[in-house]
């Protein structure tokens, strides 16, 4: 089955629509409606060519601190030579428009839609858009931790479309999570994952914990629960959560509700600031 993976595409609207929307932002959580994804909003990155991007997440003092989020995209010919100038920065791409060619550590790998990539920090990578269609991706940043002890992770190509979803206990698949690593691997200090829920299917209680995240709507619509408010969002839409934001969803409407899910796991909580 080929997913749907929804993607930004700037432009501006029109004098007369109304200036109400769905954005807020305060101490618990933020929500960036795909209506805010504007040409005005976009920004650049040095030795990137032929590329904007849209930032959705950095590390802000007081709320969400361990990762960042963009969504970019890369005309036909653009790409960079040196996508990454912070050595301590692991990232994470997934593709939802268009075709990536991404080499790293000596191998080159092409990454169609719903393609992913792990990048471990210090990775030698390069990527370009070799195709006839533009290309869009999100790339999920974050200072990797390190412990002693701990190898650090390897280099992880996949396709969601090649993953069977793990499907969460007492849900009869109305509630499933895609996992792109093991779970169980230590060395990881992040998760991106998707998850599913069909038509119908609920998070049924307030998930209440350390985890920050950033939540991009790929597909479909739902109401989540956020801290004491409830919040309609579909396609396009980003949720951001700092620790310990009560949060819960139904899945609304007649397909899916999807979205691409990160989370910060596996290490100590630091005891100084």
């Amino acid at each position: 089955m080929t997913e749907k993976y929804y993607a930004p595409m700037g432009g501006h609207p029109g004098q007369q629509q109304l200036l109400t929307d769905r954005a807020m932002f305060n101490p618990a959580y933020a929500v960036i409606p795909k209506g805010t994804m504007r040409d005005i909003t976009t920004s650049f990155l040095p030795f990137w060519e032929n590329t904007r991007l849209w930032v959705i997440a950095r590390p802000l003092s007081g709320f969400a601190e361990t990762f960042s989020q963009y969504i970019m995209e890369v005309a036909p010919g653009g790409g960079s030579d040196r996508p990454e100038t912070d050595m301590a920065a692991q990232g994470v791409l997934f593709v939802v428009g268009g075709s990536a060619t991404l080499a790293v550590n000596g191998d080159t790998h092409v990454l169609a839609p719903g393609g992913y990539a792990y990048l471990p920090a210090g990775a030698d990578w390069t990527l370009h858009n070799k195709g006839d269609e533009t290309l869009r991706f999100h790339w999920v940043r974050k200072a990797y931790q390190r412990v002693d002890g701990l190898d650090a992770p390897d280099v992880v190509i996949a396709n969601e479309q090649d993953i069977a979803p793990t499907v969460m206990p007492d849900t009869n698949g109305a509630w499933a999570t895609t996992r792109f690593v093991d779970p169980g691997d230590l060395r990881h200090d992040m998760h991106v994952t998707i998850v599913t829920l069909q038509p119908g299917g609920v998070i049924p209680f307030l998930e209440t914990h350390v985890m920050e995240h950033g939540l991009y709507v790929l597909e479909g619509k739902g109401v989540y629960r956020l801290n004491t408010d409830w919040v309609e969002v579909e396609a396009g839409d980003f949720m951001w959560l700092r620790a310990f934001c009560p949060q819960a969803c139904y899945a609304g409407g007649p397909g899916p509700f999807r979205y691409l899910l990160y989370k910060d796991v596996n290490r100590h909580m630091p005891l100084s600031l």
